[in-house]
């Protein structure tokens, strides 16, 4: 790819930020990730309110589920009430393993449901999975 792929991070942990992005970052692919840290924040973002005014829609939504002021199902939910946020693929990338949040999802429109292992190595693993599906095999809008 020549131009970068751009990625919307959605996630609180800190730690599970920080790995996210480095393990992205690590990969053959050229990535542009931005990072936010609640659901406010992401709405901002993908709806280009300020600060976010401007910013190139992402290609892809990495979401957590888990967020503080916003959850993300109430993210989801808005993203896919947007017609021109409609197409953008959104991966739920979370440590909630419930059935109920998995179906809810689905049901919201999630593009695909991943869920967070414990460790370092299976969590790297997961994410550039994750990156080899959606930036080599599938074709984003």
């Amino acid at each position: 790819m020549s131009t970068p792929v751009r990625v919307l991070l959605v996630e609180d942990n800190p730690g599970d930020a920080d790995l996210t992005r480095e393990t992205l970052e690590a990969g053959r692919l050229h990535l542009e990730i931005d990072v936010v840290v609640d659901g406010e924040q992401a709405l901002d973002y993908l709806l280009q309110r300020p600060p976010y005014a401007g910013k190139p829609m992402p290609d892809l939504v990495l979401l957590d589920l888990n967020l503080p002021r916003i959850s993300g199902r109430e993210v989801l939910e808005e993203i896919r009430r947007q017609p021109r946020l409609r197409k953008v693929p959104i991966v739920i990338l979370t440590s909630s393993d419930a059935e109920q949040d998995i179906v809810r999802s689905y049901e919201l429109g999630a593009n695909c449901y991943v869920t967070k292992p414990v460790g370092f190595e299976a969590f790297q693993t997961v994410v550039r999975s994750v990156e080899g599906f959606w930036f080599t095999i599938v074709r984003l809008p």
